[in-house]
C-alpha cells in the first residue's frame, strides 16, 4: 500500500534533480532569463533555509538542515505508514520526503539549495525557489487541508488486523 506514495516521492526526486541539472548546464549564477513580465528564470544558492533564513552563517546550517530533513523523512515515512489506507495525507507526506531528499541532494552536492524560479511584481519579488520547495508546499498544504477537514478513508475499519 505504501509503494505508489513512495513512488511519488521518487519521482518528485528525479523531477526536481532534472531540473535542477537543466539549469546549471544552461545557466551561470546570477543569470536571469525572463520568462513573462512577472516570471524570470534565474540561477542562485541557498545555503540557508526558507526565504534564505540563516543563509549569511559560517556553514553549520548546511549540515543542520541536511539532519533535519533526514530526522523528518523518517518520521513523515512512519506517518506515511500509519496513514497508508488513507489518500491526502499520504500523498501530502510523499511529496514532502521528496523535496526534503531534492534538496538534501542540493546541500551534499553543492553545499546550497539550487533556485532558479523567481516570481515578481514590479520591484517586489517572491523569493527564488525550485521545483523541490514546490512539492513541500503542496504537502504541506494538502497536509494541512486534511488535518482541518478530518479525513480518516481507512478502507479496513481494524487496519492493525491486516498489518
Amino acid at each position: 500500500m505504501m509503494a505508489p506514495w513512495l513512488a511519488l516521492a521518487v519521482l518528485i526526486v528525479v523531477l526536481d534533480q532534472l531540473t535542477k541539472q537543466i539549469v546549471l548546464g544552461t545557466m551561470h549564477y546570477g543569470q536571469v532569463i525572463p520568462v513573462t513580465s512577472f516570471f524570470d528564470l534565474v540561477l542562485v544558492f541557498n545555503p540557508g533555509a526558507a526565504f534564505s533564513f540563516l543563509a549569511d552563517h559560517s556553514g553549520w546550517q548546511r549540515w543542520f538542515f541536511t539532519g533535519l530533513a533526514v530526522v523528518i523523512c523518517g518520521w513523515l515515512l512512519t506517518m506515511m505508514y500509519q496513514h497508508r489506507r488513507e489518500r491526502l495525507l499520504p500523498a501530502a507526506f510523499a511529496l514532502i520526503i521528496g523535496g526534503a531528499i531534492g534538496n538534501v541532494i542540493d546541500r551534499l552536492m553543492h553545499g546550497a539549495v539550487v533556485d532558479f524560479l523567481y516570481f515578481h511584481a514590479g520591484s517586489y519579488g517572491w523569493p527564488a525557489f525550485n521545483l523541490a520547495d514546490s512539492a513541500i508546499t503542496i504537502g504541506v498544504g494538502l497536509m494541512l487541508w486534511a488535518q482541518f477537514r478530518g479525513d480518516r478513508h481507512n478502507t479496513d475499519p481494524n487496519p492493525e488486523r491486516s498489518s
